[in-house]
């Protein structure tokens, strides 16, 4: 601890790798050493500090539970006309924040979305995408084992139409608006303009088996101890006053470094989402969560507790999804719920710091299939990627996050430039 020239106590700096460190499990022993450290010069320990955390999450699943019991949806399910409208509750905004995940019904008309559903058909089928396709390209999804079930697929006119589109803007704007995006003078992002993130496609068959997801987050591994934006971004939770702690907090979060790797985001994403091209039902290999934004404290207070080995994180490293256990993290376990069932032009949305998964199925009944559009408003991090991604889009490359199959490039029906409207052009960082 040392003294600041106004007499007041300052914590020492933590220590800060802004690439992977080459020697990661000596950085993982001296980071939680440095945080251990920085929490306890708050006068509280480590323990005391989790206990808090660990009461607000276990109030947390418990309504869950009781609302389960109840027969009641632990998902808020809001029309979108109510969105449009401006009509959207009181009641339903504070259960959406306190769920931090959300359904959109009728987002789109039916027809569209299951004319979307076809035009994507014909797209892949016209360029010969079954004949050409190469096989899985990254080991996440390629565990889900159908063939394929994730389309590298990214500048369709199905969902360059979608990402762009009036109705698609309004709900991101809804759905920023839940964020804290100015404080200290800082306007860490623009809540009415967002970047248009490409994402690829599910298709999954009636039929098919697949074995779904492991509960994972998505907003970064190491890099959420390691890097010095995101020790800023979770200051609460590690220098001894996790009472203010806010996941809705964009502070820090949108211009940092992440650490690279192929289930990575470059972007921030106030929320993750995809929109419904299928009806599914609850039942059948679908997405679930813990609708506990604040989880993410119990995550990361979680390493430093002393049954953890000091290199080890909870099972978290580069390259990989963040994952989330039954031996590590029982309790949030007991929270994970899945969605209700949602129609063709449906969207549904989870915050970006969420636990998620999806449920294996074997001999489904339907199709499965959605389009991955997030919210992913204008900010420092976005513009950054905004520049491969038009680059992806002028060749019809694969965008850099993922993985470099650039099937589309030499494909016919492409979106192209001249087809994008003013949201395009901005979402693009064209205007």
């Amino acid at each position: 601890m040392t003294i600041n020239v106004d007499g007041e106590r300052a914590a020492e700096a933590l220590p800060h790798w802004e690439t992977v460190p080459e020697d990661l499990p000596s950085a993982i022993r001296e980071i939680k050493a440095a945080l251990r450290a920085r929490i306890e010069a708050s006068g509280r320990r480590v323990e005391e500090v989790f206990a808090v955390v660990e009461r607000r999450v276990a109030a947390r699943v418990a309504e869950i539970k009781a609302e389960k019991e109840r027969g009641e949806s632990v998902w808020p399910v809001i029309d979108y006309a109510d969105i449009e409208n401006g009509t959207v509750t009181p009641q339903q905004m504070a259960k959406l924040k306190r769920r931090g995940c959300l359904v959109v019904s009728g987002h789109f008309p039916r027809e569209q979305a299951v004319a979307w559903d076809a035009d994507i058909v014909d797209y892949v089928e016209r360029n010969k995408f079954f004949e050409n396709y190469a096989g899985p390209a990254d080991d996440f999804f390629g565990s889900v084992g159908s063939k394929p079930e994730i389309y590298p697929i990214y500048w369709s006119q199905a969902q360059m139409e979608a990402r762009q589109s009036d109705r698609m803007a309004r709900v991101q704007s809804f759905l920023n608006s839940f964020w804290k995006h100015e404080s200290d003078g800082v306007r860490w992002f623009d809540p009415e303009r967002d970047a248009l993130y490409p994402d690829r496609i599910r298709r999954r068959p009636p039929g098919a088996d697949s074995g779904g997801l492991g509960t994972h987050c998505d907003p970064g591994t190491l890099d959420l101890w390691m890097t010095e934006a995101y020790q800023k971004a979770f200051r609460h939770l590690f220098d001894g006053t996790v009472e203010q702690y806010d996941p809705w907090d964009a502070a820090h979060r949108t211009a940092g470094p992440t650490y690279p790797g192929s289930t990575m985001c470059s972007a921030f994403r106030t929320f993750q989402g995809w929109t419904a091209l299928s009806e599914m039902r609850h039942d059948q290999g679908v997405l679930h969560t813990v609708p506990i934004p604040e989880a993410m404290a119990y995550l990361l207070l979680r390493p430093l507790l002393s049954d953890v080995p000091e290199d080890g994180m909870c099972g978290v490293t580069v390259n990989q999804a963040f994952p989330s256990t039954e031996k590590w993290h029982p309790l949030l376990m007991e929270a994970l719920t899945g969605i209700p069932d949602v129609q063709p032009g449906d969207s549904v949305w989870w915050h970006c710091d969420m636990i998620h998964s999806v449920a294996p199925v074997k001999d489904q009944k339907g199709w499965g299939n959605v389009m991955y559009i997030p919210a992913a408003p204008w900010c420092p991090r976005n513009e950054e990627y905004a520049v491969h991604v038009r680059e992806a889009f002028v060749t019809g490359a694969s965008p850099s996050d993922f993985p470099e199959e650039h099937y589309e490039r030499s494909w016919t029906g492409r979106f192209t430039l001249d087809q994008l409207n003013d949201t395009g052009r901005r979402g693009l960082g064209l205007d």
